[in-house]
């Protein structure tokens, strides 16, 4: 394991959800415009039970912790399903250890990532990650996810 990287646990769980409904929130809800969603519905109580129902998700998830956990990924079949970091926390290389972490140790080299998340898209390319231009839409919306690949 890389330094302040380790598997996420059910003891993590709450920490992870509060950094993704906020990272929403800040990121997507401008482009979503969705206020019933995105401060209602979408909220770390929501999350959270989401995150622990998912096997898959808990058994491929990795955590950046130091004092706090700051961030997390999740990569399965060497596809980056996650990467948040906190709000707080962003612009300090937490991103970037976590990327390099999952292309280490389980060579990820795929992605998706919203069209519109052009800071998101700027730093999955400063980590060698180009459109491939495959979109699909993302699930109830109508805004597009790109893919990404890692050569």
């Amino acid at each position: 394991m890389s330094e302040n990287v380790r598997k996420a646990t059910k003891d993590d769980v709450c920490r992870m959800a509060e950094i993704i409904v906020f990272n929403n929130r800040k990121n997507y809800y401008p482009i979503f415009g969705n206020i019933e969603y995105s401060f209602g519905d979408y909220n770390v109580f929501s999350v959270a039970d989401e995150f622990l129902k998912d096997d898959s998700f808990m058994n491929n998830c990795y955590v950046y912790e130091d004092k706090v956990i700051k961030g997390f990924i999740c990569v399965i079949d060497r596809e980056i399903t996650k990467l948040y970091v906190d709000t707080f926390f962003q612009k300090s290389g937490i991103g970037h250890k976590l990327i390099e972490f999952a292309i280490e140790n389980f060579d990820a080299d795929n992605l998706w990532a919203l069209e519109k998340n052009t800071n998101a898209i700027a730093f999955y390319e400063s980590h060698g990650f180009k459109p491939t231009g495959e979109k699909i839409l993302e699930e109830d919306t109508p805004e597009y996810l790109i893919k990404m690949i890692r050569e």
